[in-house]
């Protein structure tokens, strides 16, 4: 068949449109626990200001589980980065009991640089939910193994003893091979290696108000920087871990500070976003915890009071909010697992 020179120049341009199209890069921010009443009260404590309000698509996440109402992180985790809905407690594992490919995996496989970050232990429940298929969110041990045979290029976090003082007499950070384990903000930023394992804790890290060092956002910022540097797309998942462990305490101001942390690495990544142009944004909870109501305060000097319901989680909607190449994929009302269907489309071809 023979073509006009018309439609020669139209494959021609075609051609050369597909093969410069890039792939879009994902930095999915949860913050656990972290309901609108919760950014409510950080904003206003915060100067009546966050991040968030620079988004451009805003829409409500249905997070219960397979079999209860009032999800679980484990649970929740794993319908945000499988698309499949399961139990509370289990990971990467459907209600079927069939282990579920993982957006970061999907992207893995695509040839995408993958991250995970938390204010939390790395083979916790959020971060876990991306690359481990265990039954109970317990199974730390179980979790830190397959994180070590698994492929995420950059980890930070909390949780070293899982690897190195294992009841099996192992250590997994001697078997990581292509590894580099940096144990200082100083030594984070200095290394150039593809592969970086940031263990910030031997155990669960600190609150903030307690200490806990570096500040999420820096290790953002660097992070930021060193994957941007490389010669492909990206998945990003960090986690604000414990405004989730404050609204379980019941303690107001440690989830005010945890959430105002997490907004300021939201800032970041946000200015990252608006300089690369091809990066989507998604921020959203896992669900609510303590079923926080707020009832006063004084938005000028920065004063909220607040009163929780309970210790656990609650089973409201939580807002999902989207910045870049597309967002607008995010707005509306939908179960949990859209997320993942959502993200799956905005990185296919």
């Amino acid at each position: 068949m023979r073509l006009k020179f018309s439609h020669f120049l139209l494959l021609i341009v075609f051609s050369s449109y597909s093969q410069n199209q890039k792939h879009t890069n994902i930095i999915l921010m949860i913050g656990d626990g972290m309901g609108l009443t919760q950014i409510s009260s950080g904003m206003y404590a915060n100067n009546n200001a966050t991040a968030l309000e620079e988004f451009e698509f805003v829409g409500l996440s249905k997070t219960y589980s397979s079999d209860q109402i009032v999800t679980d992180s484990a649970a929740s985790g794993t319908a945000m980065a499988t698309g499949y809905k399961t139990l509370n407690g289990v990971l990467g594992i459907d209600s079927q009991n069939i282990p579920q490919m993982s957006i970061l995996e999907h992207c893995n496989a695509m040839g995408y640089y993958t991250a995970l970050l938390a204010t939390s232990s790395i083979v916790h429940a959020t971060p876990a939910s991306f690359y481990a298929k265990v039954p109970a969110r317990s199974q730390y041990q179980d979790i830190a193994l397959q994180l070590s045979e698994h492929n995420v290029d950059l980890f930070i976090g909390g949780g070293k003893k899982h690897f190195e003082s294992r009841e099996d007499g192992r250590n997994l950070l001697k078997e990581m091979k292509g590894y580099e384990f940096v144990t200082s903000l100083k030594e984070f930023e200095k290394s150039m290696s593809d592969k970086i394992g940031y263990f910030t804790y031997s155990d669960e890290p600190p609150t903030l108000t307690n200490g806990r060092s570096p500040g999420l956002e820096s290790l953002v910022e660097i992070s930021l920087q060193k994957i941007s540097s490389k010669n492909s797309p990206f998945f990003m998942m960090i986690e604000g871990s414990q405004i989730d462990w404050g609204s379980h305490d019941n303690n107001l101001d440690y989830m005010l500070s945890e959430f105002q942390e997490f907004d300021r690495a939201i800032k970041k990544v946000l200015e990252f976003a608006k300089k690369d142009g091809n990066t989507l944004v998604i921020v959203t909870a896992d669900h609510e915890t303590g079923g926080l109501s707020l009832i006063g305060g004084n938005v000028s000097k920065g004063r909220v009071k607040g009163t929780f319901s309970t210790k656990g989680h609650s089973g409201t909607m939580v807002p999902v909010f989207s910045y870049g190449p597309h967002s607008n994929l995010f707005s509306g009302i939908y179960e949990n697992t859209a997320i993942f269907d959502k993200m799956k489309q905005a990185v296919t071809p």
